[in-house]
């Protein structure tokens, strides 16, 4: 695994950069932000809370530092929609960050995350979910997007 850091730390480090990057970026104002904002950080909740659950059906690891401990293959659920929901989840939380906080900054930041979380975390556990269940993962992977 090429990530030491659990991803809900990254997310808050993410989240941080977005909040204190502010005086480096035109603020803009949406009439609606704060609802907007509100209501992206509880549906990027709800994937997250969602997909723990569902892992926790399946009697599989949660700990993404360790995708080589998983038991089973979840692909149901949210899971039938994206590959990664947890993931959405937190792009999401942090959507709403940047709506709330720095509308710019926060996009070309939450892009950033994404990129890292693909290159250091998704791509790590795909390989891993590949050699734990090489036929199931290649059939999921081939009929379900990585985010949504």
């Amino acid at each position: 695994m090429n990530n030491k850091i659990p991803p809900p730390i990254v997310t808050l480090i993410f989240g941080l950069a977005i909040y204190f990057s502010r005086p480096f970026f035109s603020e803009y104002i949406l009439s609606a932000n704060n609802i907007l904002s509100i209501f992206i950080l509880f549906l990027g909740l709800g994937i997250l809370f969602i997909s723990a659950a569902s892992f926790k059906k399946h009697q599989t690891t949660i700990n993404p530092l360790k995708p080589e401990q998983a038991s089973s293959l979840v692909i149901s659920g949210v899971f039938s929609f994206s590959r990664n929901p947890m993931y959405l989840g937190m792009v999401f939380i942090l959507i709403s960050i940047s709506i709330k906080f720095n509308l710019l900054g926060g996009l070309l930041i939450t892009s950033m995350f994404v990129l890292f979380i693909k290159k250091f975390q998704i791509i790590p556990e795909e390989a891993a979910m590949h050699k734990l269940f090489p036929k199931e993962f290649a059939s999921y992977k081939e009929n379900t997007r990585r985010w949504i």
